[in-house]
């Protein structure tokens, strides 16, 4: 009896300490409701039209619900048909291989470019050529493509001026399907050059100094102190950076592509999130624009999850 006097003493002192701890908390709560409707309705309740990608999809005047009750099911037959197009397959490669070359690039230069930096002693010129570097950041592709789109003009472009100093001919570099794709990657790198520099120079930041001071008294110049200290010393940041942009390998960058490309550049720079747009915006073409759009989001989906496993597994890496 005096037992069961105990356990009832000590759950009836759990649940009030329950009690008292949620209702502290109920603000805290109430706090994050706001938030949570507003990514319900905006970011899961749009996912309804996923549903288009399995109908034959035709818009009424009566609304986009009734539209999406009374359409014709189809199942799969939209899938099999973007499948079997003569043009599907260089979409994917074009989106695959831009973005592939744009997660190279964006890792390599970038470090290149931090120690580079890092070895600037003069503090002024280092903030200066950060800050340089880092502007075009915060610019939108709009604006940035208009500037580039001016800069490479083949008629007022100072870059094609420059060429004709050589007595070359001027190139519209936007308008050949050659080189679109690393023009693509060159203009984004230089806007995201800055960005990705700050993150390598932070970790360049974390390295022992006496490290490269017992380096020094070994007889260790700076190439070597590079290899041997600094590089080790930041892989692990550049290996999680790497990992991390398998996530977006099916992201070739719609805003970038969508500004600077053009019908004489389909073949080459056509990737899925622009096909997208033109089947379902332009042509009305809802239910294969969302079926190709549902195909890219499972591959992502796919990829993003390959690398979170990488990365918790060789960087330590996790967010849940």
């Amino acid at each position: 009896m005096i037992g069961q006097k105990i356990n009832a003493n000590r759950f009836s002192h759990r649940s009030n300490y329950s009690q008292s701890k949620f209702k502290k908390q109920l603000p805290l709560h109430m706090m994050m409701l706001i938030p949570v409707i507003l990514v319900i309705i905006y970011c899961y309740g749009p996912m309804l039209g996923i549903l288009i990608s399995f109908q034959d999809y035709v818009p009424s005047t009566k609304g986009f619900f009734y539209s999406l009750i009374n359409g014709k099911w189809i199942g799969l037959d939209m899938f099999k048909y973007i499948f079997k197009m003569p043009d599907f397959p260089s979409i994917v490669w074009n989106t695959f291989f831009i973005a592939t070359m744009k997660i190279v690039a964006k890792i390599i230069f970038p470090l290149i470019f931090a120690l580079l930096l890092n070895e600037v002693k003069r503090s002024w010129f280092k903030k200066s050529v950060q800050t340089i570097t880092f502007l075009p950041y915060f610019l939108s592709w709009v604006i940035l493509g208009g500037i580039l789109l001016e800069i490479f003009s083949p008629r007022t472009g100072i870059v094609n001026q420059i060429i004709g100093c050589f007595g070359m001919e001027a190139k519209y570099f936007f308008g050949d399907p050659k080189t679109f794709p690393y023009m693509l990657v060159l203009t984004d790198l230089w806007k995201d050059i800055g960005f990705n520099t700050i993150i390598l120079l932070a970790a360049l930041t974390s390295i022992d100094p006496t490290l490269y001071e017992a380096a020094a008294i070994d007889g260790a110049g700076r190439l070597k102190q590079t290899l041997h200290i600094t590089l080790p010393g930041i892989s692990s940041i550049v290996v999680l950076i790497a990992i991390l942009g398998l996530g977006n390998i099916m992201n070739a960058g719609f805003d970038q592509i969508f500004v600077l490309y053009g019908p004489s550049v389909y073949s080459t720079g056509d990737i899925i999130d622009t096909y997208t747009y033109r089947m379902g915006i332009n042509n009305g073409q809802f239910s294969l624009a969302t079926a190709v759009g549902l195909f890219k989001s499972v591959v992502s989906f796919v990829m993003l999850t390959i690398s979170y496993w990488i990365a918790n597994k060789y960087s330590d890496y996790r967010i849940f």
